[in-house]
Order: structure tokens, then C-alpha cells, then sequence
């Protein structure tokens, strides 16, 4: 066997000896600067806020313009304790209705302390299955501060004293006979303040003009902040008993609230039998019908609206 002379040993060896240091200069220069972008990486990130290790993207401040793509909305609905059926009715209709990305919508009942033992079984079955109940300290009525005792008792009931952020950039107080458009709301909330606002159906009822009385008590909204106001200020509780909602615009006029305000009118008007000068026909443009006193008025309301047009097809069942 033969073997290749020395000097051509040592010119394969002396080339790969310096393509080997060249690879390691290579992977060093490599390594600075991947260390030097995960460093300017980390920089970069430190300026957003901690998200506590949620995959989801963190809520900014109510006053950054980032916040503007979500809302945050509580409607309380004005009951009676023993309304049982008109509430598991309600939840049906707004437990079916599609809430847009980005969007926060929570319905609760709200009536005063219970006063029957039958009461206080029904309800907290309600609760327990439903956890959408708000049970306010006072005397049930509806002239007689109920509405204020509502407002004034959320600032406590849900704000978090650990977060910069309102619990709800809206309240809105409504009654049990009226029909809410979900979606429709919030598209006529996203170019809206949120704060300071007052909104609703101006009344008296030909009016267009929000600034000269009320909101109708149909379905009336505010900011967070004039809920704040209102359990803070000593103007409503000189001046609990009256119409609710004129009450109400009248805390709002003698406070200077409500520099921000929107007229909903005819998005949301009452049913259109019998007509008035408050009523408006069906159609497509609405947010809240009021007025639903009986159920032959909520199917036509409903069947105008088309809300069954997403039932799946399935044996178990046949719906012509």
C-alpha cells in the first residue's frame, strides 16, 4: 500500500485547520448579535404593561384611545322579586343575542330585599343557577329612590380598587317591558365619551333636543363616572320621590352632568299600538322597543327581528 508524500498531507490539513477557526469566528459574531437583538427585544417589551402570565392582550387605562375597540357595559333591569317568569323570559332574549368581539355586556335584575319566604328560596335558586341578580337595601318601589339607591350602590358593588380601570365604561337602567338590540347599542356607543355622558329617548316625546329635560324611563344610560357622582353627591338625596327617570334628569341638570349627551330617539321608541306621539312602526334601525306589556306585543317584536333566523337544524326537533 502506498501512502502520500507529507507536503500533500499538510495541504489538506493547513485549509481545513482555517475553515474550522473561520466557522467559530462566524458562530461568535452570530451569537453577539442574536444577544444584542433579545436584549433590544426586552427593551422594547418592558415599555408595555405585565399581563400577571394572561395569553390575552392587556386592557389599557379608560383614558388611552387603545381602550376604544372594547366596551364594558352593565344593564340593569328594574324588577320585582316575584317576576320569576318574566325573567327567565328576559334571559332568553339576551342570552341569544351574538355580542361583537371586544365587548362586555352584563344583564342583571334589580329589586330591593325580599320580604316572603317563598322568596328567599326562588331567588337564591336563581342566583345559584344564574348569578345575575343585584338584591338592593331598600323598600321595593318605583317613584321612591329605587333608581337612585341602583346607581349609587354599583360604585361599591363592583369597582376593583387594585385596577385604573372602570369595572364598566356604561350603566344603563332599564325596565323589565323593554327590548334591547344588543349589537345595535354598542355600535351607537363605540364614537361616544366615556364620560360624562347621558343617554337615552329624550321626552317629551316630540323633542329632539337632549339638553332641554330627560331621558325616558324606557332604558336610560350613563358613564361610570356620573354613577360615582351620584353615590358621592348630596343633590339626589334631597330629592328621592318623583317620576324616576324626571328625577333623575334632574339630578343630572342641578349637578352640570351630562355634558356629553346623545338623543337615541327613534332607535328607541314604544311599540307602535296604540300609536302616540311616542310610538314609532318596526323597523330595522332600532335599539330598544319599550312598552312590550303583554306577549302577544313581544312576538311581534321578535318575529320582526327575525331572532330564531340562527336556529340549527336538528332531528330532536321539527319548527316550520
Amino acid at each position: 500500500m502506498k501512502y502520500p508524500p507529507r507536503s500533500e498531507g499538510r495541504k489538506f490539513i493547513i485549509p481545513s485547520f482555517f475553515f474550522i477557526i473561520a466557522l467559530c469566528v462566524l458562530a461568535f459574531i452570530n451569537e453577539i448579535r442574536f444577544d444584542s437583538l433579545l436584549s433590544f427585544g426586552r427593551c422594547a417589551l418592558s415599555n408595555f404593561p405585565a399581563n400577571n402570565g394572561s395569553l390575552e392582550t392587556p386592557l389599557l387605562s379608560s383614558s388611552s384611545s387603545s381602550d376604544d375597540d372594547e366596551i364594558r357595559i352593565l344593564i340593569g333591569i328594574l324588577t320585582l322579586p316575584d317576576q320569576y317568569p318574566r325573567r327567565h323570559f328576559l334571559r332568553l332574549i339576551y342570552g341569544t343575542q351574538a355580542i361583537p368581539d371586544g365587548v362586555k355586556i352584563d344583564v342583571k335584575f334589580v329589586f330591593c330585599n325580599l320580604t316572603k319566604e317563598d322568596q328567599k328560596v326562588l331567588v337564591a335558586l336563581e342566583i345559584m343557577r344564574y348569578d345575575d341578580i343585584i338584591i338592593l337595601n331598600c323598600n321595593e318601589n318605583m317613584n321612591k329612590g329605587k333608581t337612585y339607591t341602583y346607581f349609587s350602590s354599583l360604585p361599591d358593588l363592583f369597582n376593583e380598587t387594585n385596577s385604573q380601570n372602570p369595572p364598566y365604561h356604561y350603566v344603563m337602567k332599564a325596565d323589565d317591558d323593554t327590548y334591547i338590540r344588543l349589537e345595535s347599542l354598542v355600535a351607537s356607543l363605540r364614537p361616544l365619551p366615556r364620560e360624562d355622558l347621558y343617554y337615552g329617548y329624550v321626552i317629551p316625546c316630540p323633542s329632539m333636543d337632549p339638553f332641554v329635560h330627560y331621558m325616558s324611563g324606557m332604558g336610560y344610560l350613563v358613564s361610570w363616572d356620573i354613577a360615582v357622582w351620584l353615590k358621592d353627591s348630596e343633590i339626589p338625596k334631597k330629592h328621592l320621590e318623583g317620576p324616576e327617570d324626571k328625577v333623575f334628569g334632574d339630578w343630572i341638570r342641578e349637578g352640570r352632568r351630562g355634558k356629553n349627551r346623545f338623543n337615541a330617539k327613534w332607535s328607541m321608541y314604544n311599540f307602535p299600538e296604540p300609536p302616540t306621539r311616542c310610538t314609532h312602526e318596526l323597523w330595522p334601525d332600532t335599539i330598544a322597543v319599550h312598552l312590550l306589556k303583554n306577549q302577544e306585543k313581544w312576538i311581534r317584536t321578535l318575529n320582526f327581528f327575525n331572532v330564531t333566523s340562527n336556529l340549527k337544524p336538528s332531528k330532536l326537533y321539527h319548527i316550520p
